[in-house]
């Protein structure tokens, strides 16, 4: 099975929406670490409403969604670029404990001092430009609650979100109320009836529904009333840019002392990339080589410099 995001648009109501279904991409992220069942579900909605958000930006970059927890979850982190290329990973308090019934706010809330964060970082930025990030408190009871809140408050634009994800796969629908458009013969009373009959049809999607069932047979299901406009499908896929150059970066942002008390202590720094498992190793001379000269050029004084 394909991983595949299916885009389609209400003909005649100012509705937009969106069905992943990401099996061969989570499997990945999955292979790669071993979570507690509930950690595993919420890391999943969080994945696929990544993607369907991603979806629709239109800037050439990445989106992460971070999700900064005070419990047993430490932190939740999604990446997503522009071409729908996903990674995620999960950090878990030493020695968490996670009951198999534990819920999002026991997980990521229990001192309320949970937070979201949405980052946006654009590939081309133009010089001293930073990345756009939003920071919401931890506002509902579920990852699709918690996004639809941001977006309003955010973006003010209304957004519904139906997520689940379990062993096998995460899924997600998402509908939104698109802004109306002036010199448009709907009036701002048709334009709610349609949103709230569109999300009125989408929440009789049940979570297990959602999990079995393909993405044709639920547009059918859910939208049988409607004329949808239905676009090519998108195929999301799992990838990881870690580089050894990156993870240099990491380790010289440490600081000279403490990577160098390290690898004393040591002999060799052996670092797994969170999001896939790579392995890479730095031994003495490569920590030396990171706080030296990054070019030959660097250690060279140009002719015009030097006195006679």
């Amino acid at each position: 099975m394909k991983d595949n995001l299916q885009k389609f648009m209400f003909e005649h109501a100012g509705v937009r929406g969106e069905f992943v279904e990401l099996p061969n991409t989570w499997q990945a992220i999955l292979s790669h670490q071993d979570y507690p069942q509930p950690v595993k579900i919420i890391l999943g909605e969080l994945l696929a409403a990544a993607s369907l958000l991603s979806a629709n930006l239109k800037f050439n970059g990445s989106m992460i969604m971070q999700i900064h927890g005070d419990g047993p979850i430490k932190l939740l982190v999604v990446e997503c670029d522009s071409e729908l290329r996903l990674r995620a990973t999960a950090k878990l308090a030493a020695n968490a404990v996670i009951a198999d019934d534990a819920t999002l706010s026991e997980l990521v809330h229990s001192r309320g001092q949970g937070r979201f964060v949405i980052t946006l970082d654009p590939n081309d930025k133009m010089p001293g430009q930073q990345a756009y990030q939003g920071i919401v408190p931890l506002d509902g009871d579920s990852i699709a609650t918690i996004i639809e809140n941001y977006m309003m408050r955010s973006e003010q634009l209304d957004t519904k979100l139906w997520l689940a994800a379990d062993d096998q796969v995460a899924r997600g629908l998402l509908l939104q109320k698109l802004p109306k458009i002036g010199g448009t013969e709907s009036s701002v009373e048709d334009e709610t009836e349609a949103w709230n009959r569109a999300v009125i049809m989408g929440s009789t999607l049940k979570q297990e529904e959602l999990l079995s069932t393909d993405i044709e047979t639920l547009m059918t299901r859910l939208f049988w009333e409607e004329t949808l406009r239905v676009f090519e499908p998108l195929h999301p896929q799992f990838h990881c840019n870690c580089t050894r150059e990156k993870v240099g970066d990491m380790l010289k942002m440490l600081g000279h002392e403490e990577v160098s008390t390290a690898i004393a202590e040591l002999n060799q720094l052996d670092i797994n990339c969170d999001f896939c498992g790579k392995h890479y190793s730095f031994d003495q001379v490569d920590c030396a080589q990171l706080f030296t000269a990054t070019t030959l050029t660097e250690g060279i004084i140009n002719p015009s410099q030097s006195s006679h």
